[in-house]
């Protein structure tokens, strides 16, 4: 062994370390005691180290971060495999934001619930649990005290039982606390005989009007400027309007771990080099699992079922000869005919399924070989006289699905069934009948016909991806790190053009967001943009699958604030410059009647008849609640002032009122109010305690 300068300063090294062992896990320890040390205090002094166990608090009450993760987990699995962690989340969040506020407005009150409301509700809950019903099939309380008598014990098995059943009665009586919470303030909402009154009158009561409508498209938005100052002013006066949770802005660009053009060719050269060896090739199923991606696939393809790459080639492709390399789906191909032969496109045939175990027809479980010989004795029978072959099929048959059309599936296609029975009746002729064992037990089958006779092959693939070289990714890792470096103290859109990357913006990103248009669902940079640590125009560089993403934060709010000027454009916009519309319109008008303002702006005069409160629309001119409820307000014949509307400017002369007749009651009327109320009184009354509720969320922390 050779020892080097190198080795030399290694050796020294590490005697060293050897030396000052002991100083070193001295060290160490007090450096661990001290990290442990300091949470402590942390904790202990409420320096923030609490909050990584909440994951709420609502009024005051916290919700653990265990209780409610798992929660999360279990909705998680609930919802399926195509479910995310964020879905979950939303759902558990509303459900126990939901309980805690309405528990607390419960506690608040002193509502209560009793054990016979309790005992009455189980009775609903369970009735249709057998362990609960007695012998007619009806809920039976004592049955509920017997069951409870049989889950108490000590064994872990009962412990886990009783806890679930605890859980259970826990959440029924909540349920009741609540219901009765909110059928209370639903009793608290009954509308009145006046109320039933005004309905009807608001659905009943109709005028006929003439209008004049100077409509605001009659001047042109480009002559109407509105500012930035003025749509600063109009969302600080409506900031409950314009009011957003914390979020943040990036932009990022991206580099692929993808080919280059030399892999391409270098994956391309590696396939050639096969073809002289797959030609030769005799064990094609070995030969393929060492040099191909893809298994081997033995069966017969006609050309509607071949792919794309090779259905105008391979048909013509004498058996033996490789065909490629060519490209397919990101990978290059050699493909070779093993066999080829005149094959129908769809076939009939009918047949006699003898399962292997229980029986559906004559309840008899069967051994392999039992089946089998009762297999081959319905074979010898039908083949002898096939006109016995239906009443095999009602006799001995376990296909439900055919035994109604005597055991007949009609024109089927090559891939809808199982292989043995595929190739039985594909590769014969028909008329053949025979015995096929497949997964489902033996069938007797008769091919009754094929059609569309065509040619088929069965094709031998290798396939390979073209993958990026180790060169290409190193090259690749260089370029995404130059750009981090550069764009962490330079223009990043400018770095971005220059090396002729596409800068992708994405705003509004909320703490709790995870899906990033482009990238997909990555909380990794969400999390990063929302840390204490960063400030806008900061960079940092992800990994997401095979690509390097290269963000930069380019606006962070992390309270509650007001819209951006440009983020409220699109709706108050349109708001200010009707306002100035509405007065310029104003300026130009003059007269007091309808006929002389109309006369002043050029426009018709025109009628509109049978308008109600109810439904304030106007014959041409749309939905207008302000010009309609003015209208209403005047007897007939009598004008409104001029009138800023939807859609315009109107002046309005009532020229009928029919009043609706009194009825002797309004029943009908009271009871659609209440109805209308008390559908909306769970969202209502939710959405107002939350409204008023101190709540602090810390979920952005959690994943």
């Amino acid at each position: 062994m050779t020892l080097t300068g190198s080795n030399f300063k290694e050796m020294a090294i590490l005697n060293s370390i050897r030396k000052r062992g002991f100083f070193l896990i001295l060290i160490i320890a007090l450096a661990l005691f001290a990290f442990i040390l300091s949470d402590i205090i942390t904790k202990g002094t409420g320096g923030g180290g609490d909050v990584q166990n909440v994951v709420a608090t609502i009024n005051g009450k916290e919700l653990s971060r265990e209780d409610f993760m798992g929660k999360v987990e279990n909705q998680q699995r609930a919802m399926g495999p195509n479910s995310n962690t964020a879905q979950a989340m939303t759902q558990v969040w509303d459900r126990e934001l939901r309980s805690v506020l309405l528990q607390q407005q419960v506690e608040e009150l002193g509502i209560g619930v009793g054990e016979e409301q309790i005992n009455e509700q189980l009775s609903l809950v369970l009735a249709n649990n057998p362990t609960f019903q007695d012998e007619n099939g009806l809920y039976s309380e004592a049955k509920m005290v017997e069951y409870v008598a049989s889950i108490q014990g000590n064994d872990p098995q009962s412990r886990q039982q009783m806890q679930l059943w605890n859980d259970f009665i826990e959440n029924t009586r909540e349920s009741l606390l609540q219901n009765n919470y909110l059928n209370m303030v639903r009793g608290g909402l009954v509308s009145t005989i006046a109320d039933g009154e005004q309905q009807y009158k608001f659905e009943n009561d109709k005028i006929n009007i003439q209008y004049v409508h100077v409509p605001f498209t009659s001047i042109a938005d480009e002559d109407v400027t509105v500012s930035e100052s003025e749509i600063a002013a109009y969302i600080q006066a409506n900031p409950k309007q314009f009011e957003v949770d914390p979020m943040v802005d990036i932009q990022y660009v991206t580099f692929l771990e993808e080919p280059s053009a030399a892999d391409d060719i270098a994956k391309r050269e590696a396939m050639n080099g096969l073809i002289e060896s797959f030609t030769n090739a005799t064990e094609l199923e070995s030969f393929i699992s060492t040099n191909s991606d893809n298994d081997y696939v033995d069966r017969w393809m006609v050309s509607s079922a071949l792919p794309a790459s090779l259905k105008d080639t391979i048909l013509n492709i004498p058996e033996g000869v490789v065909y490629g390399p060519y490209k397919d789906n990101g990978a290059y191909n050699i493909s070779k005919v093993v066999a080829s032969r005149q094959m129908p496109d769809s076939v009939k045939a009918r047949h006699i399924l003898v399962p292997i175990g229980l029986s559906r027809t004559d309840s008899i479980t069967r051994t392999p070989d039992q089946a089998k010989i009762l297999a081959d004795s319905i074979m010898g029978v039908v083949k002898q006289n096939r006109s016995k072959f239906g009443a095999m099929v009602t006799q001995f048959s376990s296909d439900a699905g055919s035994i109604e059309k005597g055991g007949s599936y009609d024109w089927y296609a090559y891939n809808r069934m199982v292989g043995p029975f595929r190739d039985f009746t594909f590769e014969g002729k028909t008329g053949d009948i025979g015995v096929v064992e497949t997964q489902f037990g033996y069938h007797i089958i008769e091919i009754e016909g094929q059609k569309d006779m065509s040619k088929a092959v069965k094709i031998a693939t290798v396939s390979q991806e073209i993958e990026a070289s180790e060169a290409t990714l190193t090259e690749v890792f260089s370029k995404a790190a130059k750009f981090e470096e550069q764009a962490r103290s330079g223009d990043f859109n400018a770095i971005a053009t220059e090396g002729e990357l596409q800068t992708r913006p994405v705003n509004r990103i909320g703490a709790l967001d995870a899906n990033i248009p482009g990238i997909g669902n990555n909380r990794s940079i969400v999390n990063w943009s929302f840390e204490e640590g960063s400030a806008v125009g900061d960079v940092k560089r992800f990994d997401v699958g095979e690509t390097y993403v290269i963000a930069q934060l380019t606006r962070k709010s992390t309270k509650k604030a007001l819209q951006s000027v440009a983020e409220a454009s699109a709706v108050v916009t349109p708001i200010l410059r009707n306002k100035k519309k509405a007065e310029k319109i104003r300026q130009g008008i003059t007269g007091t009647s309808v006929q002389e303002v109309a006369s002043s702006q050029s426009v018709a005069v025109k009628s509109a008849n049978a308008l109600t409160r109810s439904n304030p629309t106007i014959a041409g001119a749309g939905t207008e609640p302000a010009v309609v409820g003015a209208a209403f307000g005047k007897a007939a014949g009598e004008s409104t002032g001029l009138i800023d509307g939807e859609t315009g400017v109107f002046m309005v002369r009532v020229t009928a009122v029919n009043e609706a007749p009194a009825l002797d009651n309004y029943t009908s009327y009271i009871n659609t109010l209440n109805t209308a109320a008390s559908g909306a009184i769970n969202t209502n009354v939710f959405n107002a305690l939350k409204k008023a509720a101190d709540i602090e969320d810390n979920r952005a922390s959690f994943y």
